[in-house]
């Protein structure tokens, strides 16, 4: 008996409960915030830091390291400097171009490739151009219209010209060369969108009016692209927010030329800054176009959605 009780003992030590230390609640409730907090910091070390020194160096003339306290100054030459506001109105003409394009192709390829089984089956093969980098894009088109004198060889042999376009000689075929490659490479980042967004769709609503007797274009016209409004205002802002900083087409292909006919905004705001080293003046002019983005942006999405609702 004696034997059996040290036994009992450390049977009875092994089975007694483990007993957990429980967070408190506040420790539980901070502790999603406290995962998320390294990329929200990262984020806002890449977005907000660079916007707040923006802000700080339109205040001085810089160059280099010798600054210059210059207050509003910056922004009052801005404001009554001519090469900004045709860089501006560069910016608006051949985005809003390229912008309507790509959102009425992508909506007409959208809707093909919702509805036909043959086309929907190559939907990769319409995503290809939004995976190359906008560099080499901006170099094959370069190529094609210039350099290399693709397009003008084909318009030859189809009997359209007689001889080599100058495609930069030309204000307007210059600007063209801008929205063909701009449309060619982002055109599938709407189509995407659209697709999602016509697949989302309560498919229910649509065979009602097949049933009804309405053929499938007119379901999408009086259909599926009102539902689709709210989607096509969001993606074509966002589209329409990056197509602002448009910079790389413009740097290798045209250089703003001819006569700064297309010089956009971030063309404007890099010679500013790393040709004529005025880096105060291009942060002020960085900084006007943001504003005026955001505002712009808002406006849009908040009348669009208004609307909708009424």
């Amino acid at each position: 008996m004696a034997a059996v009780a040290p036994d009992r003992t450390r049977v009875a030590a092994k089975a007694a409960p483990v007993r957990l230390r429980r967070r408190s609640p506040a420790l539980r409730r901070a502790f999603p915030y406290l995962l998320l907090a390294p990329a929200v910091a990262y984020l806002l070390a890449i977005t907000l830091y660079p916007g707040i020194f923006a802000i700080y160096q339109s205040l001085f003339v810089v160059r280099f390291v010798d600054w210059t306290w210059a207050g509003l100054d910056n922004y009052q030459a801005i404001l009554t400097d001519r090469e900004f506001w045709a860089a501006l109105g560069n910016t608006a003409i051949i985005g809003g171009i390229s912008l309507t394009l790509q959102t009425v192709i992508a909506l007409t390829v959208a809707y093909f490739a919702y509805r036909d089984p043959f086309i929907r089956g190559w939907r990769i093969l319409y995503v290809m151009p939004m995976l190359f980098m906008p560099s080499a894009v901006a170099f094959i088109w370069k190529l094609a219209f210039n350099d290399g004198r693709v397009i003008s060889n084909l318009l030859m042999g189809l009997g359209v010209v007689d001889g080599n376009v100058d495609w930069i000689g030309s204000i307007w075929l210059a600007r063209l060369t801008l929205v063909v490659a701009d449309v060619w490479q982002w055109t599938p980042f709407l189509f995407i969108i659209f697709v999602a967004g016509l697949q989302g769709q309560d498919a229910e609503i649509e065979e009602a009016a097949r049933l009804d007797g309405a053929s499938w274009p007119a379901i999408f016209w009086n259909i599926s692209l009102p539902m689709l409004r709210p989607i096509i205002v969001v993606a074509v802002t966002l589209r329409g927010i990056d197509i602002t900083t448009m910079f790389t087409n413009v740097y290798v292909m045209t250089q703003g030329s001819p006569g700064g006919a297309t010089e956009t905004m971030s063309y404007f705001i890099y010679r500013q800054g790393f040709r004529m080293f005025n880096f105060g003046y291009a942060s002020a002019a960085s900084v006007l176009m943001l504003a005026m983005t955001v505002i712009i942006a808002q406006t849009v999405v908040k009348r669009a959605f208004h609307s909708g609702k009424t």
